[in-house]
């Protein structure tokens, strides 16, 4: 496994290149395209060209890509098309997670697992995928989707992590040579992005800075507090997780200037900090970090539900995709669930408080988006108990609990990731010369955004695969990775826990 977060328990701005430049590199070919006619009939089709919805409608595809999306009676169906019934529901574009891993990134899970790990995303309507901590592994899927000889979402990975510390896939980076080497060997290796994540000085993060403008790739990742939200976003980084949002908008007048970024929230001493959020600092950091014209995935509901609101183990365990979990990681997590909500009621870190912590990141999320800012959707799964797939729609439907509307929420799954992705003239939304990326779903998600994960079939490259088919290829991902009832088993102990 990729290292996790539980692992914690025991001046200078310069411009930086947006995905856009680096990307538009055969964008059409990051996934494969199928030959032949499809039709899809008797929907309302979502197209997330605006907050609207088309009635009895209907769309056709050739050779992948959409030709025509509009009132069914204008259609006329080609001879040997492959026509699908809607039954009446609702079709909107494929999902976007612009954050996430695979099981089989470490060495409790085969390698061998990822295509069917790819397979339980398809499944769960995602269509395009952004790798945060790369492997070469993910380099050979994301060719191998492209090829057509797995049936995946667009993948576009980012590199092993640059951090200050040893660590599992990890290009450890303390000085200047090491800062730029390290960004010359991403580029080098043919990953899509510099993934910073822990334990980097302000000075090594300004050299990571300086080679990614000279090499032409674009930086993501954590923030530390002591580069800062506005420095980063001013450089042209693109923020994950409200790193380091908290410490920024503490009160000039707050006793301390450490918050609950990363690792710091296992720290007891810290939770008191929320006591001393500044809600003019909210909203002023919002509006500035919109201006910057950065893309930002908070990863809320990994974060709230772990850290703050909390999940119980009925909950959990009620869960579909927690039958998906190999045994031993779910038995780490499990101990390190019961570690954390152990101290829940701890007087420094009292319902209270963490309330608070959920509604502050509520609140930077509708600040944000209020201002104008670029949010885009990241389950950072698997973590925590959310399967990746399954995850995403939790995502959104913490983005709605935030305070977005079901659109803005979708917005960040489908229009905003393939724009940051310099993609949007090939995906996003449902309209012609797009690939035909398309979930069909029972219910509005414009009227309720759970809607999302009420599949009934996905069309990825214009290859329609139903239900049946969807649910084959979830039952392939659990025994790939040697979930109960799958085939073989996953080794190793407890999990390697990590920074997300």
């Amino acid at each position: 496994m990729r290292v996790r977060l539980l692992a914690l328990l025991a001046g200078l701005v310069v411009s930086q290149p947006q995905a856009a430049p680096l990307l538009a590199q055969q964008l059409a070919a990051r996934g494969a395209l199928t030959s032949g006619d499809l039709v899809i009939r008797n929907v309302s089709v979502v197209p997330m060209v605006s907050d609207t919805v088309i009635r009895d409608a209907a769309v056709h595809v050739r050779d992948g890509r959409i030709t025509f999306v509009g009132p069914a009676r204008d259609l006329r169906v080609p001879q040997g098309a492959r026509v699908v019934d809607g039954g009446g529901g609702y079709l909107m574009p494929g999902l976007a997670d612009m954050h996430t891993h695979l099981f089989s990134d470490g060495d409790e899970v085969p390698d061998s697992a990822g295509a069917a790990e790819l397979g339980v995303m398809v499944a769960n309507g995602v269509t395009a995928v952004r790798f945060m901590i790369g492997t070469p592994k993910q380099l050979a899927l994301r060719e191998a989707v492209r090829s057509g000889t797995v049936t995946g979402p667009q993948l576009w990975v980012a590199s092993p992590q640059l951090t200050g510390r040893a660590s599992e896939n990890a290009i450890v980076t303390t000085t200047d040579a090491e800062a730029r080497e390290a960004v010359r060997r991403v580029k080098r290796e043919g990953y899509d992005f510099v993934k910073l994540t822990l334990f980097l000085t302000p000075p090594v993060w300004e050299s990571i800075i300086h080679e990614a403008a000279q090499q032409r790739i674009p930086v993501v990742g954590h923030v530390e507090p002591d580069v800062g939200v506005i420095r980063a976003a001013a450089a042209g980084q693109q923020l994950e997780h409200l790193d380091s949002f908290l410490e920024a908008a503490l009160a000039d007048s707050a006793p301390m200037k450490t918050s609950l970024t990363q690792g710091r929230i296992f720290t007891m001493r810290n939770w008191p900090s929320l006591d001393y959020i500044d809600a003019r600092k909210v909203d002023q950091l919002a509006g500035a970090v919109a201006r910057s014209g950065v893309y930002i995935g908070p990863t809320q509901n990994v974060f709230n539900t772990a850290f703050g609101s909390g999940e119980s183990l009925d909950t959990i365990q009620a869960r579909q995709d927690f039958r998906h979990w190999p045994p031993r990681l779910r038995e780490g997590y499990l101990r390190a669930h019961a570690r954390y909500w152990a101290a829940a009621n701890d007087s420094l870190k009292s319902p209270k408080r963490r309330a608070k912590y959920v509604a502050v990141r509520n609140q930077f999320v509708k600040a944000l988006q209020d201002s104008g800012g670029k949010l885009i959707a990241g389950s950072d799964t698997p973590e925590w108990f959310h399967l990746y797939g399954f995850g995403l729609h939790r995502e959104l439907g913490a983005m709605v609990r935030a305070g977005l509307t079901p659109y803005q929420a979708l917005v960040t799954a489908t229009r905003n990731p393939a724009d940051y992705l310099g993609a949007s003239a090939h995906w996003g939304t449902i309209e012609p010369g797009k690939r035909a990326d398309l979930v069909l779903v029972n219910g509005n998600p414009l009227e309720d955004i759970a809607n999302t994960a009420r599949i009934r079939g996905v069309a990825i490259g214009g290859r329609w695969l139903d239900r049946a088919t969807l649910d084959e290829m979830i039952a392939r991902g659990a025994r790939a990775t040697g979930a109960p009832g799958g085939a073989g088993g996953a080794g190793g102990a407890s999990p390697a826990l990590s920074p997300f």
